[in-house]
C-alpha cells in the first residue's frame, strides 16, 4: 500500500519497517496497523488541527500548561508558533496519558513514543491475533456486562486519582480483549483540577458507559457513580482502593438553573456526538 506521508520518516529512520494496512480513520486520527522489526503495532497519525473534526477542542485544553515559559505565552497568544506548540501538546498530551494510567493500573495500549505527530503503540489483539474489536460491536450477558462496568468504573476512578478525566470516553473508545476492556483515545484528557469543565466531562464518560452496559443490565442504569466519584475527589477522599456503592445522596437545595441547562446541553452534544460515530462506524 502507499505510505503515509507522516510515516515514510520513520520508515527512513529505520523505526518502522513496513506499513502492513489502514486500521481505522476517526475525527482526530488515521490508524495503521505497522511492523516494527518483529513487532505488530500500530501508528496513529494525527491529523492536522484544520482538518480535525474534534469539537470545542478549547474546553479539552483548558488547564494544559508547558514548562517552557516562552512556548506557554506563544500558545496564550495563538502566533503560528504558538499553534504548532499546541498542536505538539495535543498529541504529547496522549503519550503521557498512557504512561500516566498504566502505572496507574489501567489498561491502554502500551506507548512506544510520538515522532513528529505520529504515536507508535501496542496493537491489542485477541486470543486469534486478530485485532480487539471495540466495544460498540460486542454483545454480552446481563452478568458480562455488570463485572465489565465495573472494571471501568474502577478505570474511570483510577484515572481520577491520578488527576485525569479522559473526556471522551463511550463504546467507541474501549477495546475488548479475552482479559476484559482497555482504554484508548487519550489526547484530549484533561486535568481534573485545573479544568473547569472537568467535572462534567467525568459525568459525561461516566454516562456514556453506564448506557452502554445498561442495555444490558438495566440496573446500572440507576447507578451514581459520577457523582459519588467526583464527591469524594473533591473532598479529597478519593483513592484507588475506595470501595464505590454507585450510590450518592442528591442535595435537596435549590438547583443552579445554569449548570443545569449546561449539563442538558452538553447531554445533548454527547448524544449527537453518539449518533455520528455510529454512522461513521457503519460507513467503515
Amino acid at each position: 500500500m502507499k505510505i503515509p506521508k507522516r510515516i515514510q520518516p520513520l520508515i527512513d529512520d529505520g523505526v518502522v519497517d513496513e506499513v502492513i494496512r489502514p486500521l481505522m480513520s476517526g475525527k482526530e486520527a488515521a490508524v495503521f496497523v505497522v511492523r516494527c522489526g518483529n513487532e505488530i503495532r500500530c501508528a496513529k497519525v494525527y491529523k492536522e488541527a484544520n482538518k480535525r473534526s474534534f469539537k470545542q477542542a478549547v474546553q479539552y485544553q483548558e488547564g494544559r500548561k508547558v514548562r517552557n515559559s516562552r512556548r506557554q505565552r506563544a500558545m496564550e497568544k495563538g502566533s503560528r508558533f504558538g499553534r504548532k506548540q499546541q498542536e505538539e501538546t495535543w498529541q504529547n498530551a496522549e503519550v503521557d496519558a498512557l504512561y500516566k494510567l498504566a502505572a496507574a493500573g489501567v489498561r491502554v495500549p502500551t506507548p512506544y513514543g510520538c515522532f513528529d505527530g505520529v504515536l507508535l503503540m501496542e496493537l491489542v489483539t485477541d486470543s486469534a491475533g486478530e485485532v480487539a474489536p471495540r466495544l460498540n460491536d460486542v454483545s454480552m450477558s446481563p452478568e458480562q456486562a455488570i463485572e465489565d462496568h465495573t472494571v471501568v468504573m474502577e478505570y474511570v476512578q483510577r484515572m481520577l486519582c491520578v488527576g485525569l478525566v479522559h473526556g471522551d470516553l463511550s463504546e467507541f473508545n474501549v477495546l475488548v480483549d479475552d482479559y476484559g476492556p482497555v482504554i484508548i483515545d487519550l489526547p484530549q484528557a484533561v486535568d481534573a483540577a485545573a479544568n473547569n469543565h472537568a467535572e462534567r466531562m467525568l459525568a459525561r464518560d461516566i454516562n456514556n458507559m453506564t448506557v452502554y452496559y445498561g442495555q444490558y443490565a438495566p440496573e446500572l442504569l440507576e447507578t451514581q457513580y459520577a457523582k459519588e466519584m467526583w464527591a469524594l475527589y473533591e473532598a479529597g477522599d478519593l483513592t484507588p482502593e475506595t470501595e464505590l456503592t454507585g450510590l450518592f445522596e442528591e442535595d435537596t437545595t435549590l438547583a443552579d438553573v445554569d449548570t443545569v441547562l449546561e449539563e442538558i446541553k452538553a447531554a445533548l452534544e454527547a448524544e449527537r456526538d453518539r449518533q455520528e460515530r455510529l454512522r461513521e462506524a457503519d460507513a467503515d
